[in-house]
């Protein structure tokens, strides 16, 4: 029913369904009654221009959810991240790659591709060395909780490893603890943590520094 490696994961829904006995409860003219052999499957790949539009959606609804009294700027918003995505897809920088998660699902009469996570690697420069850092890493809310984050993290290492480097740095703010969460269990250390200016004026949480030996 499900086949998996590091880049793949196809499940076999139909046949799930229909060994629990549960494709009674689905309902009439689901999808999976129609098609019992619909598959789904998650590949992680390169981010390419065409793939702006879902990208922009997959950051803005993760950094920058709709609702509240600024609902009204998320159309700035949108253009924004939409301009800064396409700028740096389209530079030349040698160390900089950003990644997406799809879904793909497939039945005998067509098959669908849908962008549902994303991450950002690229090389910043400290004081007196180079290291990679991890930024942007995005799952829309409907497909968390599933390992996309993790295997986006995954191959985030496998291309450190590429690059030469053997460890990876990214930030996060104290208070996002299902981040946090997420950073430590994959074996993440907290190596310090950062006192935002903006917390004299605001409330803000704290933002911690993390690395990873790979």
């Amino acid at each position: 029913m499900v086949q998996k490696n590091s880049h793949y994961l196809k499940i076999e829904w139909g046949k799930i369904v229909e060994c629990c006995g549960l494709l009674s409860l689905m309902g009439e003219g689901s999808e999976l009654e129609k098609n019992p052999s619909c598959t789904v499957s998650l590949a992680i790949r390169n981010a390419n221009l065409k793939d702006i539009k879902a990208l922009t959606d997959v950051l803005t609804l993760s950094f920058h959810p709709s609702g509240g009294w600024l609902s009204f700027l998320q159309p700035i918003l949108r253009l924004g991240v939409s301009e800064d995505l396409r700028l740096r897809l389209r530079g030349a920088v040698p160390y900089y790659c950003c990644l997406v998660a799809v879904e793909t699902t497939k039945t005998p009469s067509e098959t669908k591709e849908k962008v549902i996570g994303t991450v950002e690697i690229t090389l910043k420069s400290g004081f007196n060395c180079h290291y990679l850092y991890i930024s942007n890493l995005a799952v829309l809310e409907t497909h968390r909780r599933k390992g996309v984050a993790k295997k986006l993290l995954k191959e985030c290492e496998r291309i450190a490893s590429q690059w030469g480097y053997n460890s990876l740095n990214l930030h996060v703010l104290e208070n996002n603890y299902a981040a946090k969460k997420l950073y430590l269990s994959n074996g993440y250390q907290i190596c310090e943590n950062e006192i935002l200016w903006t917390n004299w004026f605001w409330v803000r949480s704290e933002k911690l520094f993390l690395k990873k030996k790979i």
